[in-house]
């Protein structure tokens, strides 16, 4: 029963039950939303009816009638076989997910205090919920009896699955429902079983605080600027969009930068004042870390004890070995050799590029040492200097709905689907584009949301989710209602959004997690998912086409003239494309690192000092102290608010993956081939986790990738 609610990683429940539709009246007349049938278009959450009271009676109503589902498993006076046992396990806690993928889709995108409070008080219930499903007995005993008749009967070959009367797809299910219970603690002693429950619940606890605080500490810094001199050499865009932050916060005349990404990296990558520079890079570099009440660094020494505990309960020596059970890297090592194979490249081109940055300083007659704040400025005049490129001249082509529109072209291309804008419809925010997604034939094959621009309310990053998962009920196929969320430059008023290149390669890759999304077609919402580092192979194959000159000529258009761009700008987007990989690789790499260094002590020193191991991490590998890892400790919420808990080295694993698959689709000598593009539909993005990922890119491939691609795209070889 592989189901992920969203945020707090709990296994909770799949699919719906009997309980009749109940009526709450918070004023007399309102009716909870999750608890009658959605009318709505395509019945998609009807967003703007939800009140904050209507969560927690859903929790608590979809937790019970999950509990009553339980109940009639284990009450079956029939043997335990797969249908009345194993599928009904599956189908269980419908309710409880209609409403997580709301709450947990919303408090991300459009939180307030009263989201976040309500995930604080709710964690500890929704952690006992799936502890006493994973540890009852009796539910355990019917599972194993059912996997024991089919591990005894067809002796581990699938392919004699039909002993048993079940075919891949439910033999896979068996399979992983038994092993999540073992892994559950279905085996561990009653003793140890309360000991798991505790650690479970600390451990959903503190990854919600960890991210709560950093959502604070991101929203609470400002750099206001009160004299128009130190804004020299920022775009006028930026200038505009922080002349109106500093409206909308009464302080008119003045402009105000935050630390949300589209603000903090281009004044670090234009703005001629150092100090300032060097200001709003330690106000970022330091969130979590104030010694305040958002502070994160006795959360994240909290969090990697108990998360060592539980794997020693569990019998892993380290965390890590635990986690990497289920992954396609198997154990640390593996990571750790990928993670060294890259680095080595990786460390010397970064230095090549410090020594060209500190070249350019010099000769600007700043007589100091590079630092950190000064990267991205001196990379960017380095940039002109090189490539006579400046990102200033690029944006003005890259109008988000023209990139939007390359990308529709893309996968219009690849798959033949289509995406029509639905204005009559309920959006989980104001800001947010609804597209209905047609097959070719002109069939419904699910609703996309995509949510472009940073707020308050929405964490940082750029992310892919589901409102309703695909899935089959009574037979039938229900169609997923997918978002893609980000965190792009906001267009100053009357001004449309204009992209950075990697804003234009962000809004690609999350539409290969939506694709994938879209493509899957499971009957079990135990098989629906795919280990983590397999995950980003279906998003990160589609950065490629983002520079392909055939794909440029589409979208790159400028805003104003809507004159393509011109073939002498375009060859120097690609002469300089792999331009700062060093720095960039490295960042990544020693995120990956420093995940993968937390979770796999095996003591966890009482006077652990958070900041000095982070720095110990780097030293050992001779990172530049001037490119700081993507992630710091206390900011890091991929692996300390869980999701990628050891596992933030997947990104580089996938991008093995998709970068030997691009090469696929380039030794056919056509980017689009039909024949490629159906593969790896059939192949990687249809069928869930029926098959292992190693198979599936076999499959796919017709045998296992090679490094040499992702050095070559990175120009790292």
């Amino acid at each position: 029963m592989k189901k992920t609610i969203m945020a707090i990683g709990l296994c909770a429940g799949i699919a719906a039950g009997n309980s009749a539709p109940q009526k709450i009246g918070t004023d007399g007349k309102h009716q909870n939303p999750f608890l009658t049938e959605y009318q709505t278009p395509f019945q998609v959450p009807p967003f703007e009816e939800i009140k904050l009271e209507d969560y927690k009676p859903a929790f608590e109503a979809g937790m019970e009638q999950q509990k009553q589902e339980i109940d009639a498993i284990v009450n079956n006076s029939e043997a335990p076989d797969f249908e009345n046992t194993i599928a009904a396990l599956d189908q269980s806690g419908k309710l409880l997910d209609k409403v997580s993928s709301v709450f947990y889709g919303q408090n991300s995108a459009n939180t307030n205090d009263g989201l976040q409070e309500l995930s604080k008080e709710l964690a500890p219930a929704l952690s006992k919920h799936r502890d006493d499903i994973m540890l009852n007995p009796d539910l355990f005993a019917r599972v194993k009896a059912v996997y024991d008749k089919y591990r005894q009967e067809v002796k581990l070959d699938k392919e004699q699955a039909k002993l048993l009367n079940i075919n891949k797809e439910q033999a896979k299910l068996l399979e992983e429902t038994y092993k999540d219970f073992v892994r559950g603690g279905a085996n561990l002693p009653d003793d140890k079983k309360e000991q798991l429950r505790q650690l479970n619940s600390d451990i959903s606890l503190l990854q919600i605080t960890f991210g709560q605080n950093m959502l604070k500490e991101t929203n609470d810094f400002k750099l206001v600027i009160d004299n128009e001199k130190d804004l020299s050499g920022l775009p006028e865009n930026l200038k505009s969009v922080a002349a109106e932050e500093a409206k909308k916060a009464g302080q008119e005349g003045k402009w105000i930068f935050t630390l949300h990404n589209p603000s903090v990296m281009p004044f670090l990558q234009f703005a001629d004042n150092r100090e300032l520079r060097e200001k709003i890079f330690n106000g970022y570099l330091n969130r979590g870390n104030q010694n305040n009440e958002f502070d994160n660094k006795d959360v994240v020494k909290q969090l990697i004890t108990k998360r060592l505990e539980k794997a020693k309960l569990m019998g892993y020596e380290d965390y890590a070995s635990f986690v990497l059970e289920e992954r396609m890297a198997k154990n640390s090592a593996n990571v750790y050799q990928l993670l060294d194979e890259v680095w080595t490249p990786t460390l010397s081109k970064a230095k090549e590029e410090e020594a060209d940055l500190q070249a350019i300083m010099l000769k600007e007659g700043v007589e100091d040492t590079l630092k950190g704040w000064d990267w991205r400025y001196y990379s960017e005049k380095v940039m002109k200097e090189k490539y006579n490129v400046d990102e200033n001249e690029i944006r003005p082509y890259l109008k988000l709905e023209n990139v939007r529109n390359g990308l529709f072209y893309v996968v219009n291309k690849l798959y033949g689907l289509t995406f029509n804008e639905i204005k009559d419809i309920p959006k989980p925010h104001e800001e947010a584009l609804a597209f209905e997604c047609k097959d070719p034939d002109g069939a419904h094959r699910g609703i996309l949301y995509m949510d472009f621009f940073p707020r308050e309310s929405k964490r940082g990053g750029a992310w892919c989710g589901t409102y309703r998962s695909q899935t089959y009920k009574d037979g039938k196929k229900v169609t997923p209602v997918v978002t893609i969320v980000c965190n792009f430059t906001k267009p100053a008023a009357g001004q449309p959004a204009l992209l950075s290149i990697d804003e234009a390669t962000t809004m690609f890759h999350e539409f290969g997690h939506a694709l994938h999304n879209l493509f899957k077609d499971v009957h079990y919402d135990g098989v629906s998912g795919v280990p983590r580092d397999f995950v980003e192979l279906p998003s990160q194959i589609m950065e490629h086409w983002v520079l392909e000159p055939e794909v440029l000529k589409v979208y790159a258009k400028h805003y104003q003239t809507g004159e393509d761009m011109p073939q002498e700008l375009l060859d120097k987007i690609l002469s300089s494309s792999k331009f700062g990989q060093g720095f960039a690789t490295a960042e990544y790499v020693q995120a990956s690192m420093l995940d993968m260094d937390y979770h796999i002590l095996k003591t966890i020193p009482k006077d652990l000092d958070i900041l000095k191991f982070e720095e110990q991490s780097m030293n050992k590998r001779n990172a530049l102290s001037q490119i700081p890892p993507r992630y710091r400790s206390t900011y890091f919420n991929h692996t300390m608010g869980g999701g990628y808990t050891a596992g933030y080295y997947s990104y580089m694993w996938s991008e093995v993956l998709d970068a030997d698959a691009f090469e696929a689709f380039k030794e056919t000598g056509d980017i689009f081939s039909p024949e490629m593009a159906k593969k790896f539909r059939d192949y990687v993005l249809t069928p869930g986790s029926i098959d292992d990922a190693s198979v599936m890119y076999r499959n796919f491939r017709g045998k296992d990738p090679t490094i040499d691609p992702l050095l070559e795209n990175r120009g790292l070889k």
